[in-house]
């Protein structure tokens, strides 16, 4: 098996506190990796060395400036219990709500989701904001966010 039961995943608070709950159903689609598969996932996907994203090389794709076009502060939105994912967010990510997208917060740490139950649940997956990076399957653009309340806005090569 890929994934780790929800009940087992080490922070599975983010997505049962009682402040933000998330209903039964968005919740079986939330799907912590175990460690080999999150591991093979960050390999090809985000970087063959670095174990997370402090660490990163030179030769990686999310340090390359290139591949960056914009940055913009999502804590604010994050801060509003009425406004959802920032609107250049959405305007970046055009994705159809059934795209597989995979919230990768270090190389032993990523959850599987759909882009509908990411857009909805975003701030629970935002309460470790340690650098975790957002990618779609067979998709090119990418999201970086940061403690500071930045996210920069890209494409993966």
């Amino acid at each position: 098996m890929s994934y780790l039961p929800l009940d087992q995943y080490q922070r599975k608070w983010i997505f049962t506190h009682q402040s933000m709950p998330i209903p039964e159903a968005d919740l079986a689609e939330i799907k912590p990796m175990d460690q080999a598969r999150s591991a093979q996932l960050w390999k090809e996907n985000i970087s063959a060395q670095s174990p997370d994203s402090e660490r990163l090389s030179s030769s990686d794709w999310p340090m390359k400036a290139s591949n960056w076009i914009d940055e913009i502060n999502w804590m604010a939105n994050w801060e509003d219990d009425d406004l959802g994912l920032p609107e250049e967010l959405l305007e970046h990510l055009d994705w159809q709500d059934d795209v597989t997208v995979y919230f990768c917060y270090e190389k032993y740490n990523v959850i599987e989701t759909k882009w509908s139950v990411f857009k909805k649940h975003w701030k629970n997956f935002l309460f470790y904001d340690d650098g975790p990076i957002l990618i779609g399957r067979r998709r090119k653009q990418a999201l970086w966010f940061d403690s500071e309340g930045q996210v920069k806005l890209g494409y993966r090569n």
